[in-house]
């Protein structure tokens, strides 16, 4: 008898490591799963606003159905935003410079006032004449007689008008294109086209070895307004206080808003970048629905608009569907499914609770780590740091960052599991624990090796 009671031990350890065995064969089938559907070319990128991302927000909403969240959007799962409202160029707009044509939104932006015309002309460079295309170097602009440089391109062009240019093209502005693009709202249209060139174009036109330029242009701009979707769910286990869980799904598309490392049209798949931290929040969605850890109730959060200046999560904070005074913590999942063991988990986020480093040394087993303290960075939960909540981001290798090449066949599906326990286990450690403190950190991230 005595044999068999040393024996029980083993034979319960033997059970749990088999069941716990089965556990993860299922999480990464699961896995593959979500990010095999969320990579593939059906979804298009995933771009905000397109029909991919309504896809793909279908597909996470009847995932957190099935998991049995409750949904937690303004339509069921779903809370919708606006991206964009404004202006863009319209398909009719062509600018040709010397027979090469120039792509609108990367190469060139028509200016919000712009005139809905056509022109064409020989044009000699520093010689703006009557009944031509001017070309006005920006550069040589007294700006500080304007209020602001909208003002300035507005005035300047109002100028030239008056003085018979057919249209104006601005060189050497220094501006942005997304300081550009900010600025195409409804606005009256003047009488000729105008139109801003980037550095690259400018260094075309600024070429004193230039003997003449020919131009032709059409310059219209349209209405649009872009909306993206997030797709929440929630688990409600009537306590005090909310812990929220989030990562990304939109991506790049076809390269539309060229935020993309690869020129002219090509499919951004975005396996890792964030499929992944889809597929890793879903399956902790589902493994918290499972268990007994009840101190907390779970929002789950699937952001669009990342790609678009963090628009999705911006918008959540703004218009959350649960207190955010209630918030234990946020943590953030995005690109987790390209961990190389020498380079270790990510883990940003560190200094916005005196709580975390505890925690992380005790949920952290056998992996490298390199730890941030910033709550700031380029993801979302940089919006609810914002809001005094304690954050952590989750991240890892980013080979193939904004690369068409970034396809599910190079996940490393066993480290994506590994980074979801490391969550898991944070989670379950800090639950029967009071409400974290907050704590402010420095914007800039500054890492630490473990």
């Amino acid at each position: 008898m005595k044999k068999i009671t040393w024996l029980l031990p083993m034979v319960v350890s033997t059970l749990f490591v088999n069941a716990q065995r089965k556990t993860d064969r299922k999480t990464l089938t699961n896995l593959q799963m979500h990010i095999a559907y969320l990579s593939s070319d059906k979804l298009e990128g995933r771009r905000t606003g397109a029909p991919g991302e309504k896809l793909a927000a279908d597909y996470i909403s009847e995932q957190m159905r099935q998991i049995g969240l409750s949904p937690k959007g303004t339509a069921d799962f779903l809370q919708s935003f606006t991206v964009k409202e404004g202006l863009e160029p319209a398909a009719s707009c062509n600018f040709e410079l010397n027979h090469k044509l120039l792509e609108a939104g990367t190469h060139y932006i028509p200016l919000p006032f712009t005139a809905t015309k056509s022109a064409k002309g020989e044009v000699l460079p520093q010689a703006n004449e009557p009944d031509n295309i001017w070309l006005i170097n920006v550069a040589d602009i007294d700006s500080t007689k304007y209020k602001s440089r909208l003002e300035l391109y507005r005035k300047e062009t109002a100028t030239a008008a008056q003085s018979g240019a057919t249209a104006v093209i601005f060189y050497n502005g220094g501006e942005s294109s997304d300081l550009i693009n900010s600025w195409l709202v409804q606005t009256a249209a003047g009488a000729i086209p105008a139109i801003w060139v980037d550095k690259d174009i400018s260094k075309v036109l600024d070429d004193e070895n230039a003997n003449s330029f020919l131009i032709q242009l059409h310059t219209e701009l349209k209405p649009v307004k872009r909306t993206g979707i997030n797709v929440i769910g929630y688990i409600d286990n009537n306590a005090e206080h909310t812990i929220i869980v989030g990562a990304h799904y939109d991506h790049l598309g076809f390269g539309e808003d060229n935020n993309g490392l690869t020129k002219g049209h090509v499919l951004y798949h975005g396996a890792n970048d964030n499929a992944s931290g889809i597929a890793a929040m879903l399956e902790i969605a589902r493994q918290l629905k499972a268990s007994k850890l009840r101190h907390n109730n779970y929002l789950f959060v699937a952001f669009s608009g990342n790609e678009q200046g963090l628009s999705g999560s911006k918008y959540l904070a703004a218009n959350s569907p649960v207190d955010l005074s209630t918030v234990n913590y946020m943590i953030n999942l995005d690109m987790i499914g390209r961990l190389n063991p020498a380079n270790g988990i990510q883990i940003a986020g560190v200094g916005t609770s005196p709580t975390w480093t505890q925690l992380l040394n005790g949920a952290v087993k056998d992996t490298k780590v390199v730890y941030n303290t910033s709550g700031i960075g380029p993801s979302d939960h940089t919006a609810f740091y914002r809001k005094n909540i304690p954050v952590l981001f989750f991240c890892t290798d980013r080979e193939d960052f904004h690369q068409p090449g970034d396809v599910a066949d190079k996940i490393n599906y066993e480290g994506t599991l590994t980074v979801m326990k490391v969550v898991y286990d944070l989670i379950d450690k800090a639950d029967n624990l009071q409400k974290l403190a907050f704590s402010a950190t420095p914007d800039t991230l500054s890492g630490v090796t473990k």
